[in-house]
């Protein structure tokens, strides 16, 4: 029997010129955010010389930003839906640009700490409202899905171009002006968002439960400060409380939330296989991404010599392959199923960290970069395609609570990996630098040599040549090895995000193929229905109005 054509109710309405307008300002401070992540990379060797901090004050100065946004992602999401997304993505957007001015000019490592902490605070108000926003403002499918794929392709340009930035700045100015670009993009926010973007609150939002949001940002510091304890000084007291600490709170949280009637997160959206699935994928890639990208850059720099113009410029093919293979993700994913699209390129990316896991300094250059040319483009697929499938899976009410829970997997990810593999290769360093004699080093400064490579690099240049060239060749080798086993911890967590992409997401049919409502909203029909054919995922069915 033929179906009836598609009614005037069942078709969405399409997004004008000034939607799209609006989608290009949405897109810079999504950019921004990203590249706000990255683009200190290069620059923790001028904040090393210029602030003296320890082994574990250059993690947080890094992961400190990554982590509060990513604790706040999922508050500021429901938030959003209740008092509106555009009202707190200009509130998250001035909150970015103050603290973006006073960490530029911090003048100690507890400054800089605190200011990229409310760095991340304003970030976990912008994020999620870009990506609702534009759920809410592009209702048709195909445009939809375009526009995700552009904001999509936007992060990676971020995540791609904050080395080159940093180096472009560095080598003109101090460390600072890295953090201090985002002044500028914030005040275009603030002045273009209203003209452009329309508001968008929930038609039944209900209150927010601040313990709930107290609990979402407490529960993961304690966790990584114990992960960062125990990969660097092995298992301590202190290391161990901090842990089950971190899980009990958790524990609290969840079980907060399933009481509520109106809860902060709302636990069914994990109930769906296709939605937390794809939160996983993301999480894994991006753990092993954030770490080794961080142990790369500063090889670039302190073992090999680089600028940090010439590391920005070793970087650049690689971040321009990376976009190209964002926008060409989703062209053949219109033809063959996306979670196969992402799993070639996890597995892609395992061959690079595989790679990473041979560098030394005698090989030189050549196997680092081979290694990261493969590598980073591998994880495009998932940038460019993970982020749509999650959103299609969630009701669109939900849309809030679904982008900031996406986000909050890639952000946490990124810092989760500084965290972790930044922590195996700080205690690999460590580990080794520890039977090193250092004859000859003053007192002072024997503690840092052993501590980080650019605590090394500074006490080699109060030593006579000969024993100088001697530390640093111990401490570079001892740097190249921390690299080698971060890098296999990358290698077994993107193989497993590999496994579940072309596992768990493999029902979800190609972009532009339209599926059954409770397909989108509850859960693809393959995850109960032994019976489910391919076939039968790919079935066009009458077109929704707004999703």
């Amino acid at each position: 029997m033929r179906s009836s054509p598609p009614t005037a109710a069942d078709i969405s309405p399409r997004a004008g010129a000034k939607e799209w307008l609006g989608l290009a300002v949405l897109l810079l401070p999504t950019t921004l955010l990203f590249l706000t992540m990255t683009v200190l990379f290069l620059a923790t060797p001028d904040i090393a010389a210029d602030l003296s901090p320890n082994s574990g004050q250059l993690l947080w100065i890094n992961d400190i930003y990554g982590f509060t946004m990513a604790g706040l992602l999922v508050a500021m999401g429901t938030l959003g839906d209740r008092i509106g997304r555009r009202r707190i993505l200009l509130i998250g957007a001035i909150a970015f640009g103050a603290a973006s001015a006073v960490a530029a000019f911090a003048p100690s490592v507890e400054t800089l700490i605190a200011a990229r902490a409310v760095m991340g605070v304003g970030a976990a108000a912008v994020m999620p409202s870009t990506l609702s926003l534009i759920s809410s403002m592009f209702p048709d499918v195909k445009q939809r899905g375009t526009a995700v794929g552009l904001w999509a392709a936007s992060v990676s340009v971020g995540v791609a171009t904050g080395p080159l930035f940093g180096g472009l700045l560095l080598e003109n100015f101090w460390w600072g002006s890295t953090l201090l670009i985002g002044v500028p993009v914030m005040a275009v926010v603030v002045f273009a968002v209203p003209a452009l973007v329309p508001e968008y609150r929930a038609p039944r939002a209900g209150r927010l439960d601040l313990p709930s949001v107290a609990l979402s940002l407490v529960m993961m510091l304690p966790v990584v400060y114990g992960i960062k304890e125990l990969a660097g000084y092995g298992v301590t007291t202190t290391a161990v409380v901090a842990v089950v600490a971190g899980g009990a709170l958790l524990t609290v949280f969840v079980r907060r939330q399933l009481r509520l009637d109106e809860p902060l997160l709302d636990m069914r959206l994990f109930s769906n296989r296709t939605f937390s699935s794809a939160l996983g994928v993301t999480l894994l890639n991006t753990v092993a991404l954030g770490g080794v990208y961080l142990l790369f850059t500063q090889y670039l720099q302190l073992v090999e010599g680089r600028s940090p113009l010439e590391s920005g410029l070793l970087i650049l093919p690689a971040a321009v392959m990376l976009v190209v293979v964002s926008m060409l993700a989703p062209v053949l994913a219109r033809r063959i199923r996306p979670a196969y699209i992402v799993a070639a390129g996890s597995l892609l990316s395992v061959v690079g960290y595989l790679v990473l896991t041979q560098v030394d300094p005698a090989s030189g250059l050549t196997l680092l970069i081979v290694g990261f040319y493969i590598l980073y483009p591998g994880i495009a697929p998932e940038m460019a395609l993970v982020t749509d499938i999650a959103l299609g899976s969630a009701p669109p009410e939900k849309a809030g609570a679904a982008s900031a829970l996406n986000s909050t997997a890639s952000d946490l990810g990124i810092s989760l990996g500084i965290a972790l593999l930044g922590s195996i290769g700080a205690a690999a360093y460590r580990a080794d630098m520890s039977d090193v004699e250092l004859a000859g080093v003053p007192a002072g400064v024997e503690a840092a040599a052993r501590d980080t490579l650019s605590g090394a690099l500074a006490a080699a240049e109060q030593l006579p040549t000969a024993a100088g060239d001697a530390l640093l060749a111990s401490a570079k080798a001892a740097f190249a090895h921390g690299l080698n086993l971060a890098a296999v911890a990358a290698a077994v967590l993107v193989a497993i995000a590999a496994v579940l992409s072309a596992t768990l997401l493999r029902r979800v049919p190609p972009i532009g193929t339209q599926v059954p409502e409770h397909a989108l909203d509850s859960e693809l029909e393959a995850t109960t229905d032994p019976d489910f054919t391919d076939e039968e995922a790919t079935t066009p069915v009458p077109q929704r109005a707004s999703r």
